[in-house]
This record gives C-alpha cells, structure tokens and sequence, in this order.
C-alpha cells in the first residue's frame, strides 16, 4: 500500500510535542516588519502526533533502496558499502562539535587530519598538493579548470578550448562551460578509447586541457595514455583526469605518472563515504607542482610545529566554497585510508576489478558487451538484442527493482546503443554477484518469451512504474497542485 503524504495524516489540532511556557516575552511582528512582509495565511505545516510522525518516516525509509539494504551497481557511482567505523569516528564530538571558524591553535587535530589526508591523496594520485575544498566531483573540476586557466593566463594566454572524448563523464562538458571553455568532443576509436589520429588533428594552440576519465565510462582502462599525454603537452595543453573511475586504479597506477596534471578525487565514491540524493560530497583536487601557486585559498602550512591556514598567496584562484570544505567526509576517508592501508587500498582496486569480469563472464551469453576489451571495475553492455522482441533497456531495469535489486546505470555512455552500466564494487560477495547474475539472465529471459511483463514491470514496489511524459509536464510543487491534480 503506498505511504500517504504527511499532509494526507495531517489533522487540525493534532501535535508531536508539548512545549514549556515561555519566559520571552511575546512580540507583535507587525511593530517591526512592514505590511508586505507579514503572513497572510497559516504557515500551512501538517499537524501530526508523535507517532504518526516517526512512523511516517521510518515507513518511507525501508521504502527507500540503499547499499546497506541491498545490492546497488550504479555503474560509474561506485555505490561500495560504507564501513559504519568511518561514522563513528566522524561522530567523535571534537570533530563533530568543532566550529568551522575556531581559531587554528584550537583546531590543530582538525588541521592535522586535513593536511595528513592532503598528503594520501597526494601519494595515492601521483600529485604534488591538494586542496581539500571542493563539494563534490563536479565542483572539482571546475576548481581544477579555473586552476588550468589561471595557469595559462599567467603564461599569457587563457587559451578557449577544452577537449574530452566521447567517453568521457557526463558532468564534464558543464564543468567546462563554467569554466569559460569551449567543449570539443573527440570520437572515440574503434576500441572505444581515445582515438590518437583524431586527438592529433584537434590539438593547438587553443586548447587549454583535454579531460579524461581513466579507465573511461566503457570501464576500459585507456592504454595509449602515455601517447596522449605526450601528444598533449607538446602543445603546452593541460592533463585532468576525472578521478571518478579511481575505484579501479588505487595502488595500481598513478595518474601523475601517466602524465596528468590535475586530478579530482571522489571522496564520496572511492573513499567510502555514503553518496546519493545530493549529498555529503568531497571533490579534492590534485595538482602537479607547477599548478600549485594556483590552489584555492586558504592552504594548511607548517610553521615551527604548528599547523596554520595561508592566505597570502596571490596567483590562488580564490576561495572556492565557505570554510575549509566537507571536514566530515574528510574524517570518513581519512578514517578509510588508515584502516586500510597501502596494500589494502590496492586490494580494494584489485577485487572491485575481479568482482566486475566474474559479473561480466556469467552474463556475457545474454548481453553484449558495448566495445571489445578486458573491462576493469566496470562494465557496459547493451540489450539491444531484445529490441526486436519490443524490450527497451528501461524494461530490464523496471524488473531487476522486482528483485529487490537497484537498476544499473541506463542509456549512459551515449556511445552504447540500449547500455546498462554496471559497476559490482568490490564490497559485494561471491554469492551475491551470483544471484544478480541469476536474475540479469532469468530478465533476458522473460525478455524472449513474455516481454509483456517487462512492458509492465514493477509489479512488487511501492509505487508502479510512472508515466514519465506526465511527471516531467505537469509538475506538482505544493499541496495545492496536489489537490488540484487529484480533482
């Protein structure tokens, strides 16, 4: 049965809580506002006990899909689990209850874990400085590009294009257009990697950078890298690599020894801190040495054994969000890093590649795979097979949620005709690889011999499937075009 709207529950005069009387005294707000700002009408907020309220959101939260529910591979997310050591010691409440202004001589175990994950991540990158201050992967790289502009702008010239192959992340060509830049697709060879002829002919002068997701959205490791980075700076042009895919690299390759000159970090993916509906987020940003004048502001320094925050540097590109950045998600991935180490770090890449080709091999007679090649932590393969029995690819996700299973990424990368890209992580057993791989060919099935179950797939969630037309046209943003629309 679905879950009726809190202001469905709702009844004048109900209440969750019982107040003490006030010692304030009471102010009319019409003595200090004017007419035009007061309220006219009730603030409208649902009127619910105690329990109806708790019982309300526990109800929507078993309904919500989450990695410690079940099995998420959301292909280019890296939904791996969270260990729950990484919320404790965030929890701890001088990490917690530390105010982001206090001074640094109070804060020097805050500015300790900053600058000791600064130098992991430096490590674990191949970079030479990072900034920690970035929201998230796509605000990394608009903090990376302005790094490259501010780059080239000393040099005497900001340069217009930047270049990307038709692999490469989604968010990319946006983070570009924020930066002032040009986007510039690069068609993919063949192999689906970067096609060197064609890179060859759109380098000059021009361009400011090329970004690449290494290994690329197809989840194929780009094996001419060292070429394209030799390509690349003979023109004076900037390596960034989208870090999004570092799940796969981590004590296997670093891209500061591939040639890259920025890199952005997903703390929020490879790192382990739980992501998704918006948030928490961390994007650090890695720069090689001679990009690192350029980092936003402030940046952590040791003076005569004491940690303090510079600003006194004048090529920074400025401070790019309030305070310092997500500290909690940087405890979280500094609490990772430590539990690991540098072996497990590179187990963690090893087993999230293992765990995607065992996925693949017991797949692989049902979908094919989108380009030819070994993927590494993930891969991509299409249903366009089943299209001539009238099965879409949204089919085959609409009836793996009848399996209490998260639908894999759809229709991304735009190069894959009917693609599911899907991504195991490394964090997910034998066993229960082996019973998604159960369903993913009992769906192929049905998609041979009933595609008019998939047509009406879900039937066992709480809400069936959504007439997306309508959802997207006839928006309902208040109570009141929820009524209206019943009416």
């Amino acid at each position: 049965m679905p879950e009726k709207l809190i202001f469905e529950i709702s009844k004048k005069g109900k209440a969750g809580a019982t107040l003490p009387h006030s010692e304030v005294p009471s102010l009319n707000p019409s003595d200090y506002l004017e007419e035009h700002l007061l309220r006219k009408n009730e603030i409208g907020l649902p009127e619910v006990s105690e329990v109806e309220a708790m019982r309300h959101f526990v109800n929507l939260s078993t309904k919500n899909h989450h990695v410690d529910k079940g099995f998420y591979p959301l292909g280019s997310c890296t939904m791996k689990y969270n260990p729950k050591i990484n919320e404790k010691i965030a929890m701890m409440d001088g990490f917690s209850g530390l105010h982001p202004l206090s001074p640094p001589d109070c804060s020097q175990g805050a500015l300790q874990i900053m600058r000791e994950l600064d130098q992991y991540l430096c490590e674990i990158g191949g970079m030479d400085a990072v900034t920690l201050q970035p929201a998230a992967g796509a605000h990394g790289e608009l903090t990376g590009l302005l790094i490259i502009r501010a780059h080239h702008i000393k040099n005497g010239n900001p340069r217009k294009k930047v270049l990307i192959p038709d692999s490469s992340h989604g968010t990319n060509p946006a983070s570009i257009n924020f930066a002032g830049y040009e986007p510039i697709q690069i068609q993919s060879g063949e192999g689906g990697l970067v096609d060197l002829a064609r890179l060859e002919t759109a380098l000059n002068p021009e361009v400011a950078a090329i970004m690449i997701t290494n290994p690329n959205t197809l989840g194929l490791f780009e094996k001419d890298i060292l070429k394209v980075s030799e390509l690349a700076h003979r023109y004076g042009v900037q390596m960034y690599m989208d870090g999004a895919n570092l799940n796969a690299c981590m004590g296997i390759v670093r891209p500061g020894d591939v040639g890259f000159d920025v890199v952005h970090f997903n703390l929020h993916k490879t790192f382990s801190t739980p992501h998704g509906g918006g948030g928490p987020g961390s994007g650090p940003v890695g720069v090689k040495a001679h990009l690192k004048p350029y980092l936003p502001l402030p940046v952590i320094e040791e003076k005569e054994g004491k940690l303090s925050l510079n600003y006194d540097r004048p090529e920074s590109i400025g401070k790019i969000q309030a305070f310092w950045g997500a500290f909690g998600v940087m405890v979280k991935a500094y609490t990772y890093i430590r539990m690991l180490g540098a072996e497990g770090l590179k187990k963690t890449s090893e087993d999230a590649v293992l765990n995607a080709n065992y996925l693949y091999a017991l797949i692989k007679e049902y979908y094919d795979l989108g380009y030819p090649g070994t993927p590494m932590h993930e891969f991509v393969v299409s249903g366009l097979r089943y299209r001539n029995k009238g099965v879409k690819t949204l089919d085959i996700a609409k009836r793996l949620l009848d399996f209490g299973y998260h639908a894999p990424t759809i229709y991304f990368p735009l190069i894959v005709s009917e693609a599911l890209m899907i991504e195991p992580t490394e964090t997910e057993s034998k066993d229960s690889i082996e019973d998604y791989a159960r369903v993913l060919i009992e769906i192929a099935r049905e998609a041979e011999t009933n595609p008019q179950k998939l047509h009406d797939a879900p039937f066992n969630t709480p809400v069936r499937r959504l007439d997306e037309r309508k959802a997207a046209t006839d928006l309902i943003l208040t109570w009141k075009d929820l009524k209206k629309n019943a009416k």
